[in-house]
């Protein structure tokens, strides 16, 4: 992603920390919700994530600091606002990618480093192991699952259902958004012969990953393509069906609450209840799990979705869509003022939002 090396030694004397706002107030849970104490330092050093609000890594990324309790400041990198491509973040990933981690002088820039980072150097009896001992009996099953719902090409299943919205039901994915990825793609061949002939400055490398994206999000365009892959994606479903289910039986009797490895909550429900909300957010979980087919996996999302660490990273799902736009709006503002045309629009689109909002959140508790 970064470089050849995504654990970087440096001096972090000029790190660009505001540069950003911070995110990350807590989500209100329940009534019934048991209080739960914040996270306090792990140690005296310094923890710093850059990550963007909807980027599905960084997402996993940050549940994994909230399970493991630790205190680490968050700074929204929004990709809408190409502030990836800004300089100050380039220093700290030549990848443009987030996330991001920074632990004292090391830089770690690449999603699953980052996790055996976390793992390897913050652990403890007050600090939450989520990968077991290489001898317990369950890690490979934590690695399988790992791996395996790592391995789902989340980015596909994302635009594919931005593009086709037939194939879902009830996405929180907005009409505007398949208009807007449509123009991109339509402008797309257009803008990179520009970016040849007038941005000479710019660096074959840079030019080679942008055509690389842009073909990318042309085959997930394709409609065949994105059915295999979702025929691909309900196998994966119907394994971890029958594994929870064997979990279920395994531990008949006895009182505990079950997770998808055993009774310990581990790495594979992290990415497992990140992969659920996901295809939720997409349109995709009616079809999936809550028609009944897949009990086990509904009775899952619900308890994970009950959990600190859900609830203060993802939130209601029926708000995540505002929550990632409202952000990113006043950004753009406090960066360039607005005129009266520019202002008038994003009042506009605010109200949308609002609107939007509304009526997620009256189709689900009216």
């Amino acid at each position: 992603m970064a470089s050849s090396n995504h654990v970087t030694p440096t001096n972090c004397s000029w790190w660009p920390i505001s540069a950003m706002e911070e995110d990350g107030k807590v989500t209100d849970g329940d009534e019934n919700q048991e209080p739960t104490i914040e996270p306090k330092p792990f140690s005296k050093d310094r923890l710093v994530l850059y990550h963007w609000t909807q980027s599905f890594s960084s997402q996993k990324v940050r549940l994994v600091i909230n399970e493991k309790g630790l205190l680490c400041e968050e700074r929204d990198v929004s990709l809408p606002l190409t502030e990836h491509k800004e300089p100050w973040f380039m220093r700290l990933n030549l990848g443009e990618e987030v996330p991001v981690f920074i632990h004292g002088d090391t830089i770690v820039s690449d999603y699953n480093q980052i996790i055996d980072y976390l793992e390897a150097n913050f652990v403890g009896e007050t600090v939450a192991q989520l990968v077991p001992d290489a001898d317990s009996p369950v890690y490979e099953r934590v690695q399988q699952y790992r791996h395996l719902l790592d391995g789902l090409p989340m980015d596909a299943y994302t635009h594919g259902c931005i593009l086709h919205p037939e194939l879902t039901t009830d996405s929180m994915i907005p009409k505007y958004a398949t208009a807007e990825i449509r123009r991109h793609l339509a402008n797309a061949a257009s803008e990179l012969m520009k970016l040849d002939h007038e941005e000479q400055q710019l660096t074959e490398p840079y030019l080679s990953k942008q055509k690389k994206l842009m073909a990318k999000i042309l085959d997930h365009d394709n409609v065949n393509y994105l059915k295999k892959i979702l025929g691909e994606l309900v196998m994966v479903l119907d394994q971890v069906e029958a594994e929870l289910e064997k979990r279920k039986l395994e531990y008949e009797g006895q009182r505990c609450e079950l997770w998808l490895c055993g009774p310990d909550f581990t790495l594979a429900d992290v990415c497992l209840g990140a992969t659920l909300h996901r295809l939720k957010f997409l349109g995709l979980s009616k079809k999936y799990w809550e028609d009944g087919s897949r009990p086990n996996i509904q009775s899952f999302f619900e308890r994970v979705q009950k959990r600190y660490a859900f609830r203060k990273v993802l939130g209601d799902i029926h708000t995540t869509l505002l929550s990632a736009v409202l952000p990113n709006a006043f950004r753009m503002v406090k960066k360039k003022p607005p005129s009266f045309f520019g202002a008038s629009f994003l009042m506009g689109s605010l109200g949308g939002m609002g609107y939007f909002a509304y009526w997620f959140l009256k189709k689900k508790y009216m």
